[in-house]
């Protein structure tokens, strides 16, 4: 058994290993690289697409999903396996990976009308929607614990990782050169524990090696998860006093997870106080997501979401609530007197729709910003959150007079207690982890930790390493 790491080593985003057995050539995810790692490192594959056997996907999010696309994109080699991965991943990557295409497409035609200006070449997108397409009958969905034999002396299982609808760690089984049985897990985005809706992450029993995210390898979440209730308490507190002031709430959020989590928790905020919270979700990608999140409850849904389900109830979906879609909607929204709720994308305010809904309702004092999530430096999500008392948004200065806010005890991923807790669920200590996909100093950090704590043999592998399960 091989392992070579092309992607998410001592960075955080563009997952993807490659593990070779026998004849199998498996790539373990296949992201794209995004931000700073773009910038660092090239978006090829490792192999040629004809060359590789199999893909498993541990989740739909582009930096583990977004090169998929690129096995249809080259016409000379051709990708007959098939992309292994549970059914609420396939039902997601038919967004996103439609999307990503979109947005290959739009930045290629930017560039070359950019180029040519210049008297350069013109730019090619790394794939089109064409190839997004011809990707998703390449899927193979699975259930979670269902095993499945690649080869005679290889099959793998995926387990609920508990960090989005869908998300897997997996379990590879394997026989090594000796005929001996090993265990090698991938673990894939381990969850927050409590997060509305979805279980929490899998414990496993045994693993000989481990490939281990470390995203908050060296961080704690400053607020720890909280209840429905908690969640549901504060946000119903901060809706409340917007309207009181005949004001509106907008919402940044990610167009899958976090838009459902806030819908699931404004049902609950009108179950127990008989209200009808106006609530509009402004994306057409969260609507999608939305309606993939009612389709895979049986299979992702916590105890407390399915109990709500068995009753006869939508736990996303509630009176006062409004899907929009087309661009004439989104418009009609700022120019409405009521006061109401508005969810749209994107979580960190750097395009979307949530950008013009800042812009026409940021500089008014009656209004309410309620930030969900993680605003990384720069963006003007930060800025606001930061702030900020004027911004820039779509080339006009806008003063910020809203009340800002945040709704702490949401995330998707684990810190380094719920990493640790994670790990130490195993019976035995595994031989050695490979710690990936976080940027270098958690990554190393994390790794050290684990040396240090555990007693555990742990590296942090560089981009192009390989090394030997021996």
């Amino acid at each position: 058994m091989k392992l070579s790491f092309f992607g998410a080593a001592q960075c955080v985003t563009g997952s993807c290993t490659l593990l070779e057995h026998e004849d199998l050539r498996i790539l373990v995810d296949c992201g794209l690289s995004q931000g700073q790692d773009a910038k660092d490192s090239d978006q090829s594959l490792p192999l040629m697409p004809g060359e590789i056997t199999h893909v498993l996907l541990t989740h739909a999010h582009v930096d583990h999903s977004g090169r998929l696309p690129m096995l249809c994109a080259n016409k000379d080699s051709v990708f007959e396996g098939n992309i292994i991965c549970t059914k609420a991943s396939y039902d997601l990557c038919q967004i996103v990976l439609s999307d990503s295409a979109r947005i290959q497409e739009s930045d290629a035609q930017w560039k070359t009308k950019r180029n040519l200006r210049s008297g350069k070449k013109p730019v090619d997108p790394l794939y089109t929607s064409e190839d997004a397409d011809s990707v998703l009958k390449c899927f193979k969905s699975v259930d979670y614990n269902q095993e499945i034999k690649l080869s005679e002396n290889l099959s793998v299982t995926f387990t609920d990782a508990g960090h989005m609808l869908g998300s897997s760690a997996i379990i590879v089984k394997y026989k090594n050169s000796n005929n001996e049985n090993r265990t090698l897990v991938f673990s894939g985005d381990i969850g927050n524990t409590d997060q509305p809706i979805i279980k929490d992450p899998t414990k496993l029993q045994k693993a000989d090696y481990v490939v281990m995210e470390s995203t908050y390898g060296m961080k704690k979440h400053e607020k720890k998860a909280k209840s429905t209730l908690e969640l549901a308490t504060e946000l119903e507190r901060i809706i409340e006093r917007a309207f009181q002031q005949n004001g509106k709430v907008i919402i940044p959020a990610f167009s899958i997870g976090r838009s459902q989590e806030i819908l699931y928790l404004i049902r609950d905020i009108n179950q127990r106080t008989k209200k009808t919270i106006p609530t509009y979700l402004d994306s057409p990608m969260s609507v999608k997501a939305t309606a993939a999140f009612m389709r895979n409850a049986q299979q992702c849904y916590d105890e407390e979401a399915m109990s709500i389900v068995q009753s006869g109830k939508n736990p996303i979906i509630f009176p006062g609530f409004e899907a929009i879609t087309t661009s004439e909607q989104s418009k009609e929204l700022n120019t409405k007197d009521e006061s109401c709720v508005i969810i749209a994308s994107s979580g960190m305010c750097e395009a979307g729709r949530i950008v013009h809904h800042l812009k026409h309702n940021l500089y008014k004092k009656e209004n309410t910003v309620v930030f969900t999530g993680y605003q990384a430096p720069g963006t003007l999500g930060s800025k606001i959150l930061g702030g900020a008392k004027l911004v820039s948004i779509l080339g006009e200065k806008i003063a910020v007079k809203a009340t800002i806010t945040k709704l702490d005890g949401i995330s998707g991923h684990a810190d380094q207690d719920g990493l640790l807790s994670w790990l130490d669920g195993f019976e035995e200590k595994p031989k050695k982890v490979f710690v990936v996909h976080g940027d270098s100093q958690d990554s190393t950090g994390f790794a050290q930790l684990l040396r240090d704590t555990r007693n555990i043999k742990a590296y942090a592998p560089q981009k192009g390493d390989s090394v030997e399960l021996t």
